[in-house]
């Protein structure tokens, strides 16, 4: 394996690991996903179960983000990392993230334009085994052409931080970003319910005080939140569900969410 290129590390437990299966499982919760009428996302909330569990709430964000894959170039991915402790946020050592759709080259210049930021550090330690970002790269190889990636593993880090590192990448029409969180985790299901409205609540009135237990990429949520309220960014919820919802079991379950954030220019059909 070239040592320049992170290979897959879930691929075969959070989604199929033959590329002619993953298309098929992603075509399938695309064709499944609402048929919307939305403005065009600047950027995106989506979950990062393994796909039986969130890939239908996933699809329902996706969907929308395959109306505009025409202009988007370049992807700025932000989530939690679930296996290595980190302060701030990480980049990884590598040039590229592979699954098993093909490779997906990052965006060096933009990696350099933010490494100068104490926040901001190389870490392939808490990219080697992370899921959060992993799971978006199939979705994203299937409703975009060709783009380039910045990924950014968040650990223990302020709004203020995130949004510090968004808004130097914060690009045009050509850049999408994508934060990567699921919601509650392991509550009975009508408590889970309850918990992922509020917490539903408080991300459409970008209000960045959304807690670790209440989502898991917290750090990255209120960044986002704070970068969209900057930036006059609308929010707007289009799938709420769990996994009690998608796979059935009730007893412990995991939300999960999608939110569009919008700038109320671009109309998508």
């Amino acid at each position: 394996m070239n040592p320049s290129v992170r290979p897959a590390a879930v691929a075969g437990t959070f989604y199929p690991d033959s590329a002619a299966a993953l298309e098929d499982c992603i075509s399938h919760l695309l064709a499944n996903a609402p048929r919307l009428s939305m403005h065009a996302p600047k950027a995106v909330i989506v979950p990062h179960a393994g796909y039986i569990y969130s890939g239908p709430v996933a699809a329902s964000l996706y969907a929308q983000v395959r109306k505009i894959r025409q202009s988007i170039r370049r992807v700025v991915l932000l989530g939690p990392t679930h296996r290595v402790g980190i302060r701030g946020l990480a980049l990884p050592a590598c040039t590229a993230f592979s699954t098993p759709l093909g490779t997906v080259k990052l965006d060096l210049l933009a990696c350099a334009a933010i490494e100068h930021l104490s926040q901001v550090s190389l870490n392939a330690a808490a990219h080697a085994q992370e899921h959060s970002l992993e799971v978006q790269l199939p979705f994203l190889q299937c409703t975009l052409d060709e783009f380039l990636l910045v990924p950014l593993a968040v650990g223990d880090a302020t709004p203020e931080a995130v949004a510090e590192v968004l808004e130097l990448l914060w690009g045009g029409p050509e850049t999408l970003i994508v934060v990567s969180s699921d919601l509650s985790h392991y509550q009975p299901y009508a408590s889970a319910c309850e918990i992922d409205a509020e917490t539903a609540r408080g991300i459409l009135d970008l209000e960045p005080t959304v807690n670790h237990q209440a989502a898991c990429g917290a750090a990255s949520v209120n960044g986002l939140l704070l970068a969209a309220r900057h930036h006059g960014l609308q929010s707007r919820l289009v799938d709420l569900r769990n996994s009690g919802d998608t796979a059935g079991d009730k007893t412990r379950v995991v939300g999960y969410g999608a939110f569009a954030f919008t700038e109320g220019v671009s109309h998508v059909n």
